[in-house]
Parts: C-alpha cells; structure tokens; sequence
C-alpha cells in the first residue's frame, strides 16, 4: 500500500523514484527474462476510487480484488468483466483518522478453498478495523477486531494451521489469528517489521514453514520461521535494496519471488541469494504496482496509480519457466 495523499511521511527517495516511472519516456515494453508477453487485460475506473490493491486468484482464473479507495471487493472474471460483491461501510467520521492515510480502505485478501474471502478493512475506528469475512452468496461480516490506530494492510493464510496472518504497517506487527475469527494474537513484533516513517511491514505470504513479508520503507523482504509450537522465530532479512515494496508472489522456484515496487513502478524478480533484477517497469504499462500473483504460467499485476493517478489496471505476463 502506497498512498500519494501522505506525501510529506514517504522518503524522498520513493516520491522521486514514482515520479520518475511515471514521467519519464515510454518504450514499446520493457519486459525482461523469465517474464514475456506483458498486456493490460483490464482497465479500472480511478473515479469509482477503483484503485486495486490485493489480488486473490481462483480455479479458472476468475480474481478477487480489494479496490482500496471504493472500500470495495470485487470479482474480475477471466475476460474482464469486473463484479462488485460487497461495498464496506463507512466510518461515521469518514475515515479522516485512518493512520497515514486519513481514509478508510480496503487492503489484504485471501481466498480459502472453499470459496470464503477473507480480507481487511482499515477505517482509524474501532468499530470497523479488522479482519472481515465473506462468503459465496452472503454478506461480509468483521471477524476480528484490529487496533485502530494501526493500518492492517498485507493478509496471509495457512491452509494446513486455518491461521491467518496479518501484517500492521503503522505498529510493525504481524498479527495471527485461526480463520473462526477472534481475538488477534501480536504473534511477531520484531523490529524489522518496523516503519521509519511511512509504511513498514506490508506485503505477507506464507512459505515453506515460514511468514514472509516486506518492509515498504527499508525495501526488504524478511523470513519469520513458525515454530513447532506455533510461536515465530527470529527475523531473517532475505533481500534488500528494494524501495517502495509492497506485495510479492512465489514463482514456484524454491525461495524466488516476483515483487511489486509501488513508487519505483516495477515489478522485481528476487532471487534466492538475495539478488534482484527489474523485469516489469512503466514501460509495460505499470501505474504503481501493488501486488503479484501466479497461476500456472501466468502472472498477475495489479496497478492502483496512487501517485500516477493514470489508467489503474490489471496487467497479465508470462513466466517462461
């Protein structure tokens, strides 16, 4: 998550990086190896405040997306049609309190197997902060209870545990909690998951026993082993070096990851070792990238415009091996 409106908490160094993607001259694509065939499938509409921040993928390849400013979730079908399922509530004070951002939004989401969506809602009220639920044909109901004076933003789920795993970008902490919903445990308050002064711990997978999540602020990407017991481990930085953050994928290769660079307007190919190398950029079409996702060979790319405040979409790549 990334947000133009608080401009004077974001580094310098992001502000400038967004504002060079978003201006400077544009070639025909800039897509690089193992990433091919880059295309926008669907553009969304920045005066509905469609601006997409999570994706969640399904059988088929029907998507479910969080629209950050439309406080929405909505089902984005595999030609394109866009449905929108449930529109949050909003706060009685219009969300002005909402931490960094000074409005409600929609963030984080998963989607279990059986078709049941979970996702965030970040409001600055105690009554709405949380962790919301919907399922196949019903209406999205709160779960779980979040400070609210935090800004829920990345949502993870382990299938094998039914534990869900939140990070706070405002308090550093990754939050847990079982899918019944409940009171959230503060499961790791490491201070690598710490902002310095804008946005700290964000996006959030788990892989491989462990809860991966990056830090928008430091440009790290951090491994959190989960213990036997449950409990979190000690912190290990995995990457560096990549500013403005924010989701990330898998690729299916061991520990390599494809992230998404909000301010930057890229999406970076992470390698095990640590080392990176850009394979999208604005030349492909990216507007402030927040979030990948991989079905099969497939790449998804949400972009929200946040600082571009230009042509919001979902963009679709091919991953060559």
């Amino acid at each position: 998550m990334f947000k133009k409106i608080s401009a004077p908490a974001v580094s310098a160094a992001v502000l400038v990086a967004a504002a060079a993607a978003a201006l400077s001259p544009a070639a025909a694509s800039a897509v690089s190896a193992p990433l091919s065939s880059p295309r926008i499938a669907v553009h969304f509409d920045l005066a509905k405040g469609q601006t997409p921040e999570n994706i969640a993928l399904a059988p088929g390849g029907t998507a479910y997306v969080t629209f950050a400013e439309g406080r929405q979730i909505a089902e984005v079908s595999r030609k394109g049609a866009i449905r929108i399922l449930a529109t949050l509530p909003k706060p009685a004070d219009g969300g002005v309190h909402t931490p960094v951002l000074g409005f409600p939004l929609t963030v984080g989401i998963v989607r279990a197997h059986d078709g049941t969506l979970y996702f965030l809602y970040a409001t600055g009220t105690p009554d709405l902060t949380g962790v919301w639920r919907l399922r196949p044909g019903g209406e999205p109901q709160r779960i779980a209870a979040l400070p609210a004076d935090g800004l829920p933003n990345g949502l993870a789920l382990d299938p094998r545990t039914r534990t869900l795993y939140v990070t706070d970008s405002v308090l550093g902490t990754v939050w847990s909690l079982p899918t019944t919903g409940g009171t959230p445990t503060a499961w790791s308050t490491a201070p690598e998951l710490a902002s310095t002064g804008f946005l700290g711990a964000n996006g959030l997978k788990i892989h491989n026993g462990a809860v991966w999540a990056t830090n928008l602020d430091k440009g790290t990407v951090l491994r959190i082993p989960i213990l036997r017991d449950g409990r979190a481990g000690s912190v290990r930085t995995e990457a560096t070096g990549l500013p403005g953050i924010d989701d990330f994928a898998f690729t299916g290769h061991g520990d390599r990851l494809l992230a998404a660079l909000n301010g930057p307007g890229e999406v970076a190919l992470v390698q095990p070792d640590g080392s990176h190398s850009v394979v999208l950029t604005a030349a492909d079409g990216l507007q402030n990238p927040t979030s990948v996702a991989l079905r099969g060979d497939t790449v998804y790319v949400l972009s929200a415009a946040y600082v571009t405040a230009k042509d919001p979409g979902l963009l679709l790549a091919h991953l060559n091996d």
